[in-house]
């Protein structure tokens, strides 16, 4: 039971206390109905926004249940509210089990009433307190019976006082609670009595059954206690978040122990597939009473290295006044750049983000990170010392967006910062360090004036680059490829003659063949070099003589095909000068984008070299002039015609098409041709196609499905994520024999997006990992592409954590009702 049975506020001592949870209420009971939603399929995720409006959710239930036939068990109802808008909904043919211990909930609605008899709630308290105290019946104390009705048989009640009372036979132990509960019942900090308010007098209330219990657990399980006071406890807690908490506290050995008390106790509850931590709703409102000493607690009387290290997990995961307290310490430390202070700050930043959290909270907690690192990265980079520039490079690519690089790099630029970063970089021996800060020059050149992108390319020790490139870095290859593009994309001519004159191009990893999704991982000179043979028809003859550009313009409107493909192949020499200002022009305005989009759409099928020829052309203007051409391509839907051409029935038209469209996305105009695969659909029929009953059409859809998670943002990525993208993918690896290739592709692919933080990057891996769990649960070859996963996640990735797991005792299951079938969904309220 959560908040919600607070709202009516029947049994309320304090007013303001009542208003803040009937807030509370609306939004747990939204969050309670979005994540209904997703139960009963309405919804592939819970949208964040959404969350927050109750009357908008309200509205999406009407719809998600007309015309279902589903028994909802509504449980632990205090809230009229809650089963007033059940009670409203139409056009289905819904039953609802309720249980509340509130007349009122019952007294609404025209409902068949069933109650407990005080014998059987006598008999129910009872194996309550037998199963927590762990004794038999005989041995419980004739005192035992007095206890259950001074808890009023209440649930939590019992289990509390039971196992607080664990094994013991003396009944003088089991007196004692009655001598010290009236203290406790009139001290606690509850606001209500938990029970009928005519029952209030020989009840206890379960704030001071918490008190009892506290005071008969061990010193470092209450200390622990009392210290989770200090983080909000509306979403379950990661396991990491409280093993900081105790290193505060305790030796780290002894969490295990000190936290399965508290398990033990009623006090916390753990999902163990998830290493996941929730507590009651009428725990977290006691602990309410606590958040003071807690921080003083973790943040006044710790070390300076301790509060320094909480803090970061205080911001994320703590209450509001704690986040306040939390930011303070951290801008205190990263501005005085107290040399130990400060590393452990930026240290404790990376590892916090890099717990599963949601989207919406990460990117909360990375703005607030930024805020208040990004104005003293140019001190920190300067003055400090080679392990706090280091952390500090982790950090920085862990945290900044394109945004925040843009913000902040001018306080870099002529300062000596770069020179200092490529010196740590040649010196420093540890891969995690030596990419990091090469991430980061590489995003000062990409954002950066040209004379910091020619003072980086300068200074840049390449041979880093190739020792990050040999086949025993593998696992940091995807992170050296990145940033290559980066570097190329910025330095252009030069960056490629410095990258070509220590031979980076043939430090990349041998495997075979390279095939035209892996060309994008060279510099693109080298990768227009080869597709120039592996795509070009070189079986067309060139022509004889020279001829001016007009001429081959008009040899494409000539009806032999013969003829057209010459033009073809002597228009290439002409395209690859198109960075030429006057060349540009002249292509621009000329009709040759418009006469290959007209090949492409009405170019016969029999005349494959035309149509392959065409979109060949297409991908050389695009890589070698980029955004310009492509905006010429928009005004004739080729992006269309591209994505249309993968889906014929003619392979070789099929591999043409696909790497077009492919060079595109990664040329410096890709946006442009993402937003258009978006803004048309195309997205949502690539995906789509990924189902097709052609081989080759399923092939090169994963493909170019693969290279837009690659050049997309998150936005673009949520977006497959909620067309199903990745339960797509395992259905193919399914049916192919389950090498994993394709969903190990997906996280490969997220791991290169460039326009993703290093932390956004994990938090979406993570999420595909627990689709693919979901979606291999019980198959054949759940193990065989799970260990493929596996070995990628802990092989070329440092972000593994376990797959979100929601279980519940009758969840799915079928039962009978007036001799009809029905399916159970349960919703605790």
């Amino acid at each position: 039971m959560e908040q919600l049975n607070l709202a009516s506020g029947q049994l309320a001592v304090r007013n303001c206390c009542v208003m803040v949870i009937r807030r509370n209420t609306r939004g747990a009971l939204a969050r309670k109905l979005c994540k209904f939603l997703v139960q009963i399929g309405f919804w592939k995720k819970i949208n964040d926004e959404s969350c927050r409006d109750l009357e908008y959710v309200s509205c999406m239930l009407q719809e998600a249940l007309y015309g279902k036939r589903i028994l909802i068990l509504l449980e632990d109802v205090w809230e009229q509210d809650i089963v007033e808008r059940f009670a409203k909904l139409y056009d289905n043919d819904c039953r609802y089990l309720v249980t509340t211990r509130n007349e009122s909930v019952y007294e609404i609605t025209e409902a068949d009433k069933v109650e407990l008899g005080k014998d059987d709630i006598r008999e129910i308290s009872k194996t309550v307190l037998l199963y927590h105290s762990l004794l038999r019946e005989d041995e419980l104390p004739e005192v035992a019976e007095t206890l259950l009705e001074r808890c009023g048989h209440h649930p939590l009640t019992v289990a509390v006082m039971g196992k607080a009372l664990r094994k013991e036979l003396r009944p003088e132990k089991w007196e004692k609670p009655f001598e010290n509960l009236s203290m406790y019942d009139t001290c606690a900090p509850g606001p209500i009595s938990y029970v009928n308010e005519k029952e209030a007098e020989t009840t206890v209330t379960i704030f001071g059954s918490l008190e009892f219990s506290l005071e008969v657990m061990p010193t470092d399980s209450k200390r622990l206690f009392t210290a989770l006071a200090a983080l909000s406890w509306v979403e379950p807690i990661p396991e990491t978040c409280l093993e900081a908490v105790w290193s505060v506290l305790g030796q780290e050995s002894l969490f295990s122990l000190t936290v399965c008390k508290l398990i033990e106790g009623s006090l916390l509850r753990k999902d163990d597939p998830d290493s996941l931590y929730q507590i009651h709703d009428m725990v977290s409102l006691y602990l309410d009473s606590k958040t003071n000493d807690s921080v003083r607690m973790l943040l006044t009387d710790s070390s300076s290295e301790e509060n320094t290290f909480i803090s970061p997990w205080l911001f994320i995961f703590g209450k509001e006044p704690v986040k306040r307290v939390s930011e303070q310490k951290i801008e205190l430390s990263l501005s005085h750049l107290q040399e130990k202070q400060a590393v452990i700050t930026l240290e404790a930043i990376t590892q916090a983000l890099e717990v599963g959290i949601s989207i919406s909270e990460f990117e909360a907690s990375r703005v607030g990170f930024c805020n208040m690192l990004g104005p003293k990265i140019a001190r920190i980079i300067l003055d400090g010392s080679e392990d706090l520039v280091s952390v500090s490079a982790i950090a920085i690519t862990n945290l900044f967006t394109k945004a925040d690089y843009s913000e902040y790099i001018m306080s870099l630029e002529n300062t000596g910062a770069v020179d200092k970063l490529a010196f740590i970089m040649e010196t420093c021996e540890e891969p995690l360090i030596q990419t990091s800060i090469l991430t980061l020059l590489a995003n000062l050149a990409e954002f950066g004036t040209q004379s910091t992108t020619d003072e980086i390319l300068q200074g840049l020790p390449m041979t880093r680059l190739a020792d990050l490139l040999s086949p025993v870095a593998e696992e940091w290859h995807d992170s050296v490829f990145t940033t290559l593009m980066s570097l190329t994309k910025a330095g252009k001519s030069k960056a490629v003659e410095k990258m070509y004159s220590f031979e980076i191009d043939k430090s990349r990893p041998a495997n075979g063949s390279l095939r035209p999704g892996t060309l994008n991982l060279l510099p693109w000179q080298a990768r227009l070099r080869l597709e120039k043979f592996v795509l070009s028809d070189l079986k067309s003859l060139p022509s004889p003589k020279p001829q001016s550009f007009q001429d081959l313009i008009d040899e494409l409107f000539h009806k032999d095909a013969k003829l057209v493909l010459g033009a073809m192949q002597d228009l290439i020499p002409i395209i690859e000068k198109v960075e030429e200002l006057k060349i540009r022009d002249m292509i621009l305005r000329s009709p040759l984008v418009k006469r290959l989009s007209e090949l492409l759409k009405h170019g016969q099928t029999d005349q494959k070299e035309v149509k392959s020829e065409s979109a060949f052309l297409l991908m050389k203007l695009a890589c070698s002039r980029g955004e310009p051409c492509i905006k010429k391509f928009l005004e004739f839907d080729i992006v269309f015609e591209l994505v249309k051409m993968m889906q014929c029935t003619v392979t070789e038209l099929q591999d043409s098409a696909y790497t077009a469209l492919h060079n595109m996305l990664f040329s410096n105009g890709g946006v442009l041709v993402l937003n258009e695969l978006l803004q048309a659909g195309l997205v949502d029929r690539l995906i789509h196609s990924t189902e097709s009953k052609s081989l080759k059409t399923r092939e090169v859809s994963v493909y170019c499905v693969l290279d837009i998670v690659e050049v997309g943002n998150k936005t673009c990525i949520e977006r497959m994520f909620s067309l199903q993208v990745v339960e797509k993918l395992v259905k193919i690896e399914r049916v192919t024999g389950g090498t994993g290739e394709h969903v190990v592709g997906l996280l490969k692919g997220i791991s290169k997006c460039k326009n993703l933080t290093a932390a956004e990057r994990k938090v979406m891996k993570q999420q595909v990992v627990k689709k693919v769990r979901a979606a291999l649960k019980g198959h054949k070859l759940e193990a065989q592409i799970l260990a493929a996963v596996d070995a990628f996640m802990s092989g070329g990735s440092k972000d593994w954590y376990n797959e979100d797991v929601l279980t519940a005792a009758v969840e799915g299951a079928y039962i009978q009702i007036e001799n009809s079938t029905w399916q159970v969904l349960s919703l605790v309220m």
